[in-house]
């Protein structure tokens, strides 16, 4: 099968990330950052977010979403960074086109659909933005979109305040929608030669997933239905994390038969009654029963706790922190990996879904422009041709092009 290329105009996490799971396909992805301006650090801004791992521009949030890739500056906001670019389509058979700026750049940039696949028509491009095109000056920021979508509302103490989610769930929920809509485009064009658009909203994604709250608003919920719960599960009771004598356990019942197993553990038979038999009959004792409950786990030991509810079936969890969740048999074996430029071993997540043949390690995060000389040769352009386009301020590279003239014969 054919090396997939992806050239992307991307920053921060959401499109990184998507471009991420290509590269973890084995695929080509190009990274396109922008050139040097008047004030700021050049690139992208994640590159100095977090401690100083290879350098100033490789900080330790940048690496782990863009291992694998390579990276080009370009000024798209010239007409002559633009031929560049649409000369890179071709000239590289590029599949798929990303980007993750706000929509009103599109033109501007010359990166929008039209204009892309006026020179490769069979081009698949994807977009992220906050809110889809038709809110085009919309910044799209995780923690924003989480408070915008519910999704805070949702999480967090029902005495205390909106909660952000402790990962970015907004943010990996839009890569993936760039993922799976790339997949079924490339399906399509295999079929109809046709390229693709796709446009991700991040506030229609995350509201995609609202599936347990949204729909009930119109079966006259209850407020306490559609608001945060903390780690008590709304609908099924008892689910909740319960202390034990020394830490505390994540447990789920899920039907009436679980807990009827349950309670047929020793230290949890003072527990049950007749009116907790159903789920419904647990709703309406909820607080009296979370009560009994933490004192029937406070009974033992998390490690013994865990070998009883696992005898009885019963889904349950210890609260890991990261560095065990690191080291689990089921999480161990699948963590991806690369290496600093000084050699360093640094484990990485694994991917979301093994894959045949999918490559385990992966080159470090690239400099800001380090591949910029080298892509736009292979793409054509003379070492004349480099030189003018630095020189000009229309790409960006880490190291001085040579005239032909200057080189080592």
């Amino acid at each position: 099968m054919r090396r997939r290329t992806v050239l992307s105009m991307e920053q921060a996490l959401s499109l990184p990330y998507a471009t991420l799971r290509f590269a973890q396909l084995g695929w080509r992805v190009i990274r396109i950052e922008a050139t040097p301006g008047a004030g700021g650090l050049p690139g992208d801004p994640n590159r100095y977010i977090g401690s100083r791992v290879a350098d100033d521009d490789r900080r330790s949030y940048f690496v782990a979403p863009n291992v694998g890739k390579e990276s080009i500056a370009l000024n798209l906001k010239e007409p002559a960074g633009q031929a560049v670019l649409r000369r890179l389509i071709t000239e590289l058979d590029v599949d798929i086109f990303c980007c993750n700026t706000v929509p009103r750049r599109y033109e501007q940039l010359g990166i929008d659909y039209a204009t892309l696949s006026g020179v490769k028509p069979d081009l698949i491009w994807a977009g992220i933005s906050a809110m889809g095109p038709a809110w085009p000056d919309a910044p799209g920021y995780d923690p924003v979109i989480q408070a915008m979508a519910g999704y805070m509302e949702l999480t967090g103490d029902p005495d205390g305040s909106p909660t952000l989610s402790g990962v970015p769930l907004v943010d990996l929920k839009a890569g993936d929608e760039v993922y799976a809509n790339v997949m079924m485009a490339l399906a399509e064009r295999a079929e109809s030669g046709r390229g693709t658009r796709i446009d991700v909203s991040m506030l229609q994604a995350a509201a995609s997933w609202l599936i347990t709250t949204l729909p009930l608003l119109d079966f006259d919920c209850r407020p306490d239905e559609i608001t945060r719960s903390g780690n008590a599960h709304r609908k099924f009771i008892p689910t909740n994390v319960y202390p034990t004598a020394d830490g505390f356990m994540y447990i789920a019942i899920g039907s009436d038969v679980q807990w009827k197993r349950l309670c047929d553990i020793a230290q949890f038979a003072d527990v049950a009654n007749s009116v907790r038999a159903t789920n419904e009959g647990r709703h309406e004792q909820a607080d009296s029963l979370g009560h009994d409950m933490a004192l029937a786990t406070r009974r033992c030991g998390t490690a013994e706790l865990a070998e009883k509810l696992r005898l009885a079936t019963i889904p349950h969890a210890p609260i890991h922190d990261i560095p065990a969740v690191r080291e689990m048999a089921a999480i161990r074996d699948k963590l991806t990996a690369t290496r600093t430029p000084d050699g360093k071993l640094v484990r990485m997540q694994p991917m979301a879904v093994d894959v045949a043949g999918a490559p385990e390690s992966f080159s470090f995060a690239p400099r800001y422009g380090q591949d910029t000389l080298a892509v736009l040769r292979e793409a054509g352009f003379g070492m004349a041709e480099c030189s003018d386009l630095v020189r000009q301020g229309v790409a960006a590279a880490t190291e001085q092009p040579i005239e032909e003239s200057q080189a080592t014969p």
